[in-house]
């Protein structure tokens, strides 16, 4: 209630209310503080906006965007080449943009790239990158701005990714992946030839790759394997380093290793002693060397011990098949040949008693015409 005064102000009078218990209060509390909380999260109020069109330093906005171009689904075939297309809004003379190509997510190249006048107000970029390693590639572009009397603010893309796909390569098959391969093979330290065509020696040098990794012995060269090569995965490690320039043979792996030290230089594929006649295990040194053909057949020998050799060998399938020697293909048998010497040390280990034409690597034979003698 509010009782007259004299001078005519009311004044409030304090009225009898009822008793509110502490707990009632509780509600109305937790009310309050919500409210405050939330106020609190809104923060101040945001300043107008910027003028559209121009930054809050009055520079002109750039907006520049990019494209992979040469994809198919996301992918590209390895070795093809990705062109990074783009545009730069405004255009203006002298513009460069950054480019950044990725290879699963870490920086692998930086190129500028001069900004060419396109329609309109914008103008126009490009560059490429080949693909020559599995994974995910991106790319991204990034123009620093302009100062001056006519200032353009940054910008920037999202990186633009796309993924690798490999081929399954036939024999006689020619071109830049076999190119490519080929380098892949010889950091293995396979023996591929020396050309562009998966000709008879590229096909053993993946027979080889496929023989010591356990793959299934056989020379079929597809995505799965392309990419393993592609990537140096599944490499010799070396069992005796302490030998110098040796030979080692594991034959669970029907493959012949050159080696210097820790390092393997020359892989090729064999064919050992049939489970009935072993190829003899240990550590020997090679004590005697015959060219050419013998009455037996045996092609370019290299004798390690007592009647046991490395030659050539009209059938060398893929499962251990000699009397205990180690077979080789006819045609690699040169190479094999001038690799090695008198008194060099060779190591024969492993098991090969549970390789046969019908294990569980499967087996598909080699056809003999193509590894003939070289002409």
């Amino acid at each position: 209630m509010y009782p007259p005064t004299p001078t005519g102000i009311l004044w409030p009078v304090k009225a009898s209310l009822p008793s509110v218990s502490p707990l009632h209060r509780v509600p109305a509390l937790l009310f309050v503080a919500a409210v405050l909380l939330a106020l609190a999260a809104i923060g101040p109020r945001p300043a107008a906006a910027a003028q559209p069109g121009l930054s809050s330093a009055g520079a002109t906005r750039s907006i520049v965007t990019i494209k992979p171009l040469g994809l198919r689904d996301g992918r590209v075939k390895i070795t093809d080449k990705v062109t990074i297309a783009g545009t730069l809004k405004p255009f203006r003379p002298g513009q460069r943009v950054v480019i950044k190509f990725f290879h699963n997510a870490k920086q692998l190249k930086t190129r500028v790239v001069k900004v060419r006048k396109g329609a309109g107000n914008y103008g126009s970029f490009k560059t490429s990158i080949f693909t020559k390693m599995a994974g995910r590639y991106a790319g991204q572009a990034t123009y620093f701005g302009q100062r001056g009397s006519d200032p353009v603010s940054p910008d920037a893309t999202r990186r633009k990714s796309w993924k690798v796909r490999f081929p399954s390569l036939r024999p006689s098959q020619c071109g830049k992946v076999i190119r490519v391969l080929r380098q892949a093979l010889n950091d293995l330290a396979m023996v591929p030839s020396n050309n562009s065509c998966f000709d008879g020696k590229m096909e053993r040098a993946v027979l080889a790759y496929r023989k010591l990794n356990g793959l299934g012995r056989s020379a079929a060269a597809s995505p799965s394997v392309v990419r393993k090569i592609f990537n140096r995965e599944g490499g010799y490690k070396v069992r005796e380093p302490g030998l110098g320039d040796h030979m080692e043979v594991p034959l669970s792996r029907q493959v012949l290793v050159f080696a210097k030290g820790k390092r393997p230089y020359a892989i090729f594929p064999i064919a050992s002693g049939a489970p009935v006649t072993p190829t003899i295990l240990g550590t020997y040194t090679v004590y005697r060397k015959d060219p050419g053909y013998n009455s037996l057949g045996m092609y370019n020998s290299t004798y390690f011990i007592r009647g046991y050799a490395i030659h050539g060998y009209k059938s060398v399938p893929n499962y251990p098949a000699s009397h205990g020697c180690l077979r080789t293909f006819i045609a690699d048998q040169p190479r094999i040949y001038d690799l090695t010497f008198i008194g060099q040390p060779i190591v024969t280990y492993g098991d090969a008693r549970s390789l046969s034409p019908f294990d569980s690597l499967g087996y598909r034979g080699l056809d003999p015409a193509r590894f003939g003698p070289p002409s």
